[in-house]
């Protein structure tokens, strides 16, 4: 609750300094106007959804027995953990709109900084129906008697409009949003440690009895014995671990927004780290201790043919008796996902301004209304959001299924971009003699620690969808589901290379300095403002000074 207690403040829609975002952004441009809890929180939100509540189980536990699921999280947090805080530190040094995108072009070349933001752009887009399908398929959890076209447009229409207004809207609903996230997070926590002791209807204190189910404590995958282990222990690596832990896209989208971002970046980056470590490790013990990988019940929700999107606590409570609590957290687990749906929205929207403001697509998607809002490029957002509508062809879980291939590969692509992006930016900086201890932020163990984060991210790109491959297991939609994104992103390589005739940047000549004048000019007047109202607020200071103590 730190972030809480910091801004407490900054809660109304006047805080603090709302007159000075006005003052100091040009029309037409996206506006500085999120605070520093809005950016911890964005962060969280769009980094906890429907992953870490629901396909955790039906990708992961199935797949990879509890074990398997353990170790797969266990293994990607570390590694994600490890960029992030290389991509914190070239954010945090140029906190600007889409700035590890924009860094790309600056360190590595124009045509990888092209083909970066596309696949990027794509990444967003696509998670934007995949959040909205499982909305779709949580309410099933209820009842079934109605069109899947219903939910579907309302969600729709709700994230245009969200999106549509002042940037502000969207930061205050996904503040509130976000806590619900937290507190269900803790909850399930909670909850994991006092059933599992006994305090549940049956008073039954099972412990860890689902790790030790028919088959072990890991599940076998595609074939049996040692090789069949291994296959599940990959298999909830790819199909769960790399598509539910994430982080940095997120923190970093909102760094041309940010207020003060040079204080407010760092900040974010060192704390949100660790609590989403927790949670994503926390969430995979917890899920293996509540249900077994082999539960009919649960094992007939998560198939193919199955229009519902069901959470493995809900399961897990229904099978200890628990009466009212499954509705709860059920209600609570789909306004994760339509939180998570509306950050994917805007960082969408954001990367096609970003994309557009760049030159790479044509520049109506870089107007922004006077209240700074992209509104063309939002137009697109919900666009993809239309694909959402497939569900109404298909069954719900299969549709789910193939959003989650394609959003994984762009995911996984989008990390080796970054890692890559991250050792050119060091090398430019130890070429140039830059001291990178001056920075407001610095990633430690570096640069061992991007080369093994690097590594294991192109390690597991290339064994994404190894299954077709293998003696009579080729399909044509397996394949375009896990590698289409790398053939797209390497023509769009391609195309601007030959377009603009680019190279390769020496890292010497790397431009790493433009646009700090224009951030630290907004540090002068935000400081500047904050001085001005500090006179007429000693009492207010006083009582806040004593919240944050508290709290």
């Amino acid at each position: 609750m730190g972030v809480l207690s910091e801004n407490l403040d900054n809660i109304s829609s006047n805080s603090f300094i709302s007159t000075s975002p006005e003052s100091i952004e040009k029309k037409e441009t996206t506006h500085r106007r999120l605070y520093s809890r809005h950016v911890q929180l964005i962060a969280i939100g769009g980094s906890i959804g429907t992953g870490l509540f629901v396909t955790i189980g039906s990708s992961g536990l199935v797949n990879g027995g509890p074990l398997g699921l353990l170790l797969s999280y266990t293994l990607w947090t570390g590694i994600i953990l490890m960029l992030t805080t290389a991509v914190g530190e070239m954010v945090s040094f140029l906190p600007v709109n889409s700035p590890f995108l924009t860094m790309a072009g600056r360190v590595v070349d124009p045509a990888f900084e092209c083909a970066f933001s596309i696949n990027f752009w794509l990444m967003e887009s696509l998670y934007i129906p995949f959040e909205i399908t499982a909305v779709n398929g949580m309410i099933h959890f209820w009842r079934d008697d109605y069109s899947p076209a219903i939910t579907l447009c309302i969600q729709i229409v709700i994230y245009g409009v969200i999106n549509v207004f002042a940037v502000r809207l969207y930061g205050e609903s996904e503040f509130w949003l976000s806590i619900g996230k937290l507190i269900l997070c803790i909850g399930l926590l909670f909850f994991t440690v006092v059933t599992m002791c006994g305090g549940n209807p049956k008073g039954d204190a099972f412990g860890f009895r689902h790790w030790n189910v028919e088959g072990g404590p890991m599940a076998t995958y595609l074939t049996t014995g040692a090789l069949g282990r291994f296959q599940a222990f990959l298999a909830a690596l790819r199909f769960s671990a790399c598509f539910t832990v994430v982080g940095p896209e997120y923190m970093s989208m909102v760094a041309g927004e940010a207020i003060n971002p040079r204080k407010t970046m760092p900040t974010a980056f060192k704390t949100v780290l660790y609590r989403l470590a927790i949670f994503y490790i926390g969430g995979a013990i917890s899920v293996t201790i509540l249900i077994a990988y082999n539960d009919p019940k649960y094992v007939a929700l998560t198939a193919d043919t199955s229009n519902t999107a069901s959470s493995p606590y809900v399961v897990a409570m229904q099978n200890l008796q628990i009466k009212v609590l499954p509705h709860i957290v059920n209600a609570l687990v789909l306004s994760a996902a339509f939180s998570a749906g509306n950050s994917y929205t805007y960082c969408s929207s954001r990367a096609l301004y970003g994309l557009a403001r760049r030159g790479f697509v044509p520049k109506i998607f870089s107007w922004c209304n006077k209240h700074g809002v992209p509104i063309y490029a939002v137009a697109v957002s919900i666009c993809f959001s239309f694909l959402s509508l497939l569900q109404l062809g298909s069954s719900g879980t299969k549709v789910l299924n193939y959003m989650v291939s394609l959003c994984t590969g762009s995911q996984l692509l989008n990390y080796g971009f970054m890692s890559i992006t991250y050792i050119r930016f060091y090398g430019a900086c130890q070429a140039q003699g830059i001291d990178r201890r001056t920075f407001p932020y610095k990633s430690w163990f570096q640069p061992y620690s991007i080369y093994i984060a690097s590594f294991f991210i192109w390690c597991v790109i290339g064994i994404l969808g190894y299954e077709v491959f293998m003696p009579g297991s080729w399909s044509v939609d397996s394949f375009l589901y896990n590698y289409v994104m790398i053939f797209v992103s390497l023509a769009a390589f391609i195309f601007w290379k030959l377009l603009k005739r680019t190279k390769f940047i020496k890292p010497s000549e790397a431009d790493l300095y433009s646009g700090i004048e224009e951030i630290e000019e907004h540090e002068y007047e935000y400081y500047a403002e904050i001085e001005a109202q500090q006179n007429d607020e000693s009492a207010k200071g006083k009582f806040r000074t004593a919240l944050n103590w508290i709290l």
